[in-house]
């Protein structure tokens, strides 16, 4: 039985167009990941290789784009933030749990500024970020599961600590290495514990 040439001229339409959209995706990311926080659908069109009215027949509008981009990358960056064991010692988990914090802040940091910089515009941002925050703690607390034994306050000052605001401080406005950042946070980390009865090593 031979295929119906307009069913393959309607596949290989769609199949473009698939290409076409993941490319829009990518070459936002790619220009956000190398310093362009904030890209226009023009910078972007030119990125990927497509005209600007091929940007618009995929994505509405930017909003639109920041849904994509964020279903398309969600899970990779997450990925980069593991779940903790949630026991043994202390200072090792604490040690473990900043060195993952330290590559995941430092592999996203352009596409959190991104985010950052357009929270006050964007609804999808907005949501996604909350939500990213809000799984951030989960996760945070997975490494620390005896702070659900004391006040919500020791959780919202590691939050604190170990927020992604901190590091960036420390590492842009401070000027200051990933080793000095990590080896700061740990010393403060030990010391907000210490100070609210959680017993970390001979502290």
């Amino acid at each position: 039985m031979r295929e119906n040439p307009n069913l393959i001229v309607v596949d290989g339409r769609r199949q473009r167009s698939a290409r076409s959209r993941e490319a829009l995706i990518k070459a936002s990311l790619e220009l956000i990941d190398q310093g362009l926080l904030v890209p226009t659908a023009k910078q972007i069109a030119d990125k990927a290789g497509v005209g600007l009215r091929s940007f618009f027949r995929h994505f509405d509008d930017m909003e639109a784009l920041f849904s994509a981009a964020d279903f398309y990358a969600r899970d990779n960056f997450m990925s980069l933030f593991p779940r903790g064991e949630g026991d043994g010692d202390i200072t090792q988990r604490i040690e473990t749990f900043l060195n993952s914090q330290a590559v995941a802040y430092e592999h996203l940091n352009n596409i959190i500024l991104s985010t950052q910089a357009q929270l006050w515009r964007s609804p999808t941002l907005r949501q996604s970020y909350a939500r990213d925050q809000s799984k951030l703690r989960e996760l945070t607390l997975s490494w620390f599961p005896e702070l659900e034994q004391h006040p919500p306050m020791i959780m919202e000052g590691l939050d604190a600590l170990t927020s992604f605001d901190m590091w960036h401080r420390l590492r842009h406005h401070q000027k200051l290495g990933v080793r000095e950042s990590k080896d700061i946070l740990t010393v403060l980390i030990i010391g907000f514990f210490a100070g609210h009865g959680i017993k970390v090593g001979s502290a």
